[in-house]
């Protein structure tokens, strides 16, 4: 059966005279020639035929490509772009009228797409317009690298590499340069560039049904910008492998598409065809470049990722390359308004990575205080022995933290605790200072922020931080049970001043402030050390199951519905619970045994 695609569109024959009246609506530098839906034009709102005093560059082409061509209308870029509908040639009339309303004494470029259609009405509209006095120079753009040669008459297909000859051309005609002089710039530039795409989804025109050419677990090789059908289908493949291929098939020696060599300076473009992700197309210009320089030999000066020339919804991306000279980057890297020719790419390239500053608990204190002592006390005896029982307990649950999870949140708490109690169980065997309570217990912190991402790990570095901060305040080395107990509300408080939570709210804190309370309220009747921490750890594990016949006020699970929250206990909790219950029955034990 077949689908009409999901569009957010009105009537599908005024999707570009819509489009690009959303568009000047958007960016104030731009206007819109009043000649609908024959006339498709966007100009400068600062040029004026008669008086524009550079040389005007105008391209165009069918709709469907956005932000190409329109979005590159702008002061250093382009004067005017010529919308066709979508996926078709402009007419000849339209192509006229911004040749006619742009265009002054020193002339107009036209670049053009090597497109049957392009190149007919553009050439067309050319010759008319030289015809009435004006001077006009063209540049057609072949950049396809995906077919081989011989191509017939029709020769290689322009492709996004048309983007980067707009900005040269457009940068040369902001300088003042002549109408030769900016299309031998822009001509050069043609000749510099290669690309290719890969798809994985065929683009669906508004009004028409879902194509079901590229079916699943399969994608294309080579396609062009307009739907039809690429050089090769293959199954689908890793990033690295189909960058691999893209690269060899673009630098490739045999068919010398492009004048680029081992040494040469390059910049890049990774191109969204439409429906690409922002996050893959990173992740495809992060393969690329270090392809580029390792295998290649060829030095990256400028990368520039988005989605710059698209075929509507298509899934994919292209890669192109130019080769660069110092006056080529000077070009790319000018100034320009048009509103999508991307900031942050100019200049020199910073090395990629730098090194992660230390925290300052690591980098201002000694080796010697962040190293494990050699010999223990018995306080960091206990110590190592709560810590290593609380994170054994945490790994040991990750599982059912997770099965719980998976029905009140997102289904990783007990993998994100596992993080934490595994980096905290091997920083302890190397460095943790634990005959010094506060200093370990800010250590736990660190540990916790490296390892443990999402809420849960700031929630905990929290804890640990206003511990460290309320034990640091004792001048005493040796921390009594009162002084743990006030530590302990002291990082419920903290937790619950930035967390938002309070007792009741379904969290971690429904463990840990009944457990505070009980602490308490033991040490104050009297109760040896170890007792009351281990009946603080039974109030400890009666809130966490008393999670269950709570309302969720904070995090993911308040989203969820009140009969699902009743049958499983909140994870949070319950990992709280664990390993304080853990620590309390290590304590005692030690206790026992001195």
């Amino acid at each position: 059966m077949d689908f009409q695609g999901k569009k957010l569109i009105n009537n599908p024959n005024d999707v570009v005279t819509e489009f690009i009246e959303g568009l000047v609506e958007t960016y104030p530098g731009l206007q819109y020639l009043d000649g609908f839906p024959e006339v498709k034009v966007v100009i400068r709102a600062d040029a004026s035929g008669p008086t524009y005093d550079k040389v005007a560059v105008i391209s165009g082409g069918g709709s469907g490509h956005e932000p190409a061509h329109a979005g590159y209308v702008g002061e250093g870029m382009l004067t005017a772009a010529i919308c066709g509908d979508v996926f078709a040639s402009p007419t000849v009339d339209s192509i006229l009228a911004g040749i006619r309303a742009v265009t002054g004494p020193m002339g107009c470029l036209l670049i053009v797409k090597n497109y049957t259609g392009d190149r007919l009405n553009f050439g067309l509209a050319a010759e008319q317009a030289r015809s009435e006095g004006y001077k006009i120079e063209t540049v057609i753009v072949g950049d396809d690298c995906a077919l081989p040669p011989p191509r017939g008459i029709a020769g290689r297909r322009g492709l996004a590499g048309t983007v980067l000859v707009h900005k040269v051309a457009g940068a040369a005609a902001a300088a003042g340069l002549s109408l030769s002089d900016v299309a031998s710039e822009a001509q050069r530039a043609s000749e510099m560039v290669g690309t290719m795409g890969v798809a994985l989804s065929v683009c669906t025109l508004p009004g028409q049904v879902i194509s079901d050419r590229l079916g699943p677990g399969k994608m294309e090789l080579g396609l062009g910008i307009h739907g039809e059908a690429g050089a090769a289908v293959a199954d689908l493949q890793p990033v690295d492998v189909v960058v691999s291929h893209v690269l060899n098939q673009i630098l490739s020696s045999e068919t010398n598409y492009v004048p680029i060599t081992r040494g040469s300076r390059v910049v890049l473009m990774i191109n969204g065809l439409g429906a690409t992700p922002v996050m893959e197309l990173m992740i495809a210009a992060g393969k690329t470049v270090p392809k580029l320089q390792l295998e290649f030999g060829l030095a990256v000066e400028r990368v520039y990722t988005g989605s710059f020339m698209t075929s509507l919804d298509m899934a994919g991306f292209s890669i192109s390359i130019m080769k660069a000279d110092q006056t080529l980057l000077q070009r790319l890297d000018a100034p320009t308004k048009a509103p999508h020719w991307p900031v942050g790419s100019a200049g020199n390239r910073p090395p990629a990575k730098i090194p992660v500053p230390l925290p300052p608990s690591r980098s201002t204190k000694s080796e010697e205080s962040l190293s494990r002592p050699l010999q223990l006390s018995e306080q960091g005896h206990i110590l190592e022995a709560a810590i290593e029982a609380a994170v054994n307990a945490v790994i040991g649950m990750r599982d059912s933290l997770n099965d719980w999870d998976s029905k009140v949140g997102d289904g990783d708490c007990g993998s994100t605790m596992y993080r934490g109690a595994t980096a905290i169980l091997d920083d302890m065997k190397k460095y943790y200072p634990l005959n010094d309570a506060a200093e370990t217990v800010n250590e736990i912190g660190s540990s916790v922020r490296r390892a443990m991402g999402g809420t849960s790990g700031v929630l905990y570095n929290i804890f640990c931080k206003a511990a460290y901060a309320k034990l640091k305040a004792n001048s005493d080395s040796t921390v009594t049970a009162k002084q743990w107990a006030e530590a302990l509300e002291a990082a419920i408080a903290a937790v619950s001043k930035y967390g938002g939570a309070s007792a009741g709210y379904r969290t971690l804190l429904d463990a840990l402030i009944p457990a505070s309370a009980v602490l308490k309220e033991r040490l104050t009747a009297g109760d040896d050390s170890s007792t009351a921490f281990v009946l603080s750890s039974e109030a400890a594990m009666a809130g966490a199951e008393s999670t269950k016949d709570m309302p969720a006020q904070a995090g993911r699970s308040s989203y969820v519905s009140a009969a699902i929250l009743a049958t499983v206990p909140d994870p949070g909790a319950m990992a709280a619970a664990a390993w304080y219950r853990a620590a309390a029955l290590a304590v005692k034990v030690k206790y026992e045994k001195a």
